[in-house]
C-alpha cells in the first residue's frame, strides 16, 4: 500500500519483497482476506496492498502504418513496441503519453481519444493507450530507443509485447 514516513515526509511503497509491516515492523504473513492472499501483520493487523504500476501508451498512425519504436532497455531489447513508458506519481496520464513519445521519438503529439486500458493477470501494469496525431518533428531515435520506424499492420516486426500487436489490429480505425 506505501506509507508516509513521519520524520522525513518521503512517501514509502510497498513490494512483493517487503517482509515487515511499515506501521509496527512485525513480519508480514500472508492471509487471505476477502478471498485474496495479501500479506497481513499479525502483531499490529495492517493490511498491505501492492500498488499497481499504471504506464501509457500511443498509437500514431502514418499513411496507414503504425510507429513503433524498438527498445534500447529491457525488458525486450531491441524488439519493437508502442512508445510509451511509465507515468511518474501524480502526473497527469494524458501528458506523460505526450511526454514518453516526445522522449523516445521527438514527435511533438497530442492526444485524440482514449484506445482502451489493458492488464494482464499476474502483471502489476495497468497499461493505457491513446490514438494520438502527430503535430510537427520527423520521428528520429532517442536515447531510450536504438530506432523508430512506421509499420504496416499486418507486417508488424517482431514485438517487446505481444498485446502491443492485439491493441494496434482491434483498435485502430475504431
Amino acid at each position: 500500500m506505501g506509507q508516509l514516513h513521519g520524520c522525513c515526509g518521503i512517501f514509502l511503497e510497498m513490494t512483493t519483497e517487503d517482509r515487515y509491516c511499515p506501521q509496527c515492523a512485525g513480519r508480514l504473513r500472508d492471509s487471505s482476506v476477502e478471498g485474496v492472499r495479501r500479506p497481513v501483520c499479525p502483531d499490529c493487523g495492517r493490511i498491505v496492498y501492492y500498488d499497481p504500476k499504471l504506464a501509457t501508451a500511443m498509437i500514431l498512425e502514418r499513411g496507414g502504418a503504425v510507429l513503433l519504436v524498438r527498445r534500447a532497455t529491457e525488458p525486450g531489447l531491441g524488439l519493437w513496441s508502442l512508445p510509451g513508458g511509465y507515468v511518474d506519481r501524480g502526473e497527469v496520464v494524458e501528458e506523460a503519453a505526450v511526454r514518453e513519445v516526445w522522449e523516445e521519438t521527438g514527435l511533438r503529439t497530442r492526444v485524440a481519444r482514449l484506445v482502451g486500458v489493458f492488464s494482464e493477470k499476474g502483471s502489476p501494469v495497468v497499461l493505457v493507450v491513446y490514438a494520438g496525431e502527430i503535430l510537427e518533428g520527423e520521428p528520429q531515435a532517442r536515447e531510450e530507443v536504438m530506432e523508430v520506424d512506421f509499420f504496416d499492420v499486418g507486417e508488424m516486426p517482431p514485438l517487446a509485447f505481444e498485446r502491443d500487436r492485439d491493441i494496434v489490429a482491434g483498435r485502430l480505425g475504431d
